[in-house]
């Protein structure tokens, strides 16, 4: 059953997507946008400081996905592949045929999913601070995941989800995203070659994944290109965890996000 907009407001709503109940909150006026979150994040953590400004020039569509933030989870694995299966129906749901996707790590994983399932619904790609294959980051940073500890889960995101949902849910959130994390597989060379979609490959100097990968991945991309911003994992989108509430990139991200989708990059 589709879903009237006039009645999705930026306090959110639900839709019933696979199995679950979604939420999702709508914002602005425009050409649609998606926003997708990262792992153990929400909607606020991670797109807090940038939404505002990128619903002055699109209505955007911001999800939280399976087991995160206020949506519910279903008694499967978490993977990419059903994370952009459930973006593409809400998408239907909305009877919005085609939109642009801007997603942040493992978001930005879950766009290439979208980029190869369901190509249709799918105008342009933000794809910031991820990575296709595992050579992306340090053998260290896959190991921790061989046994989780739930302490380096980082506080912010702890109590953001607290606000919301039980310790357990919590718990099972960070559970499913380690197990996944840990059993990533990624993409060939071959799958990010068939995204067709033009994509905008973003990254921070002193992010997890290298600038080195991400230059690769941008070229693979028969589309694609490259911005290296200065700083960490999300701190160029004033993501939660990286806050530095003075600075002045995220105004630019959104100026070059703004500059991408409109064809003037």
């Amino acid at each position: 059953m589709a879903i009237n907009l006039s009645d999705a407001q930026s306090t959110g709503k639900y839709a019933s997507v696979n199995g679950i109940k979604m939420y999702y909150e709508i914002s602005g006026t425009g050409s649609p946008l998606v926003l997708i979150h990262g792992g153990g994040s929400t909607i606020k953590t991670n797109f807090s400081r940038i939404m505002p400004e990128l619903a002055k020039t699109h209505q955007v569509i911001a999800v939280e996905l399976q087991a995160h933030g206020h949506s519910g989870d279903r008694d499967t694995p978490e993977s990419f592949t059903q994370d952009a299966d459930d973006v593409a129906e809400l998408l239907t749901q909305l009877n919005i045929a085609k939109a642009d996707f801007l997603g942040f790590s493992n978001g930005g994983q879950t766009c290439l999913e979208l980029g190869i399932r369901h190509a249709d619904k799918v105008g342009k790609l933000i794809i910031a601070s991820a990575f296709y294959s595992r050579d992306a980051a340090p053998e260290t940073f896959w190991k921790g995941f061989e046994t989780p500890d739930f302490t380096h889960m980082p506080q912010i995101y702890k109590d953001e989800y607290l606000k919301i949902g039980t310790p357990e849910g919590l718990m099972n959130m960070f559970n499913k995203d380690a197990r996944r994390m840990h059993d990533f597989k990624g993409w060939t060379d071959e799958q990010v070659r068939s995204i067709q979609a033009p994509a905008l490959v973003v990254i921070g100097d002193q992010d997890l994944a290298t600038p080195e990968h991400a230059a690769k991945m941008a070229g693979l991309l028969p589309h694609g290109r490259l911005a290296i911003l200065p700083g960490t994992h999300g701190s160029y989108i004033g993501e939660a965890y990286n806050p530095k509430p003075e600075s002045k990139i995220p105004d630019l991200f959104v100026a070059m996000v703004n500059e991408f989708l409109e064809g003037r990059l």
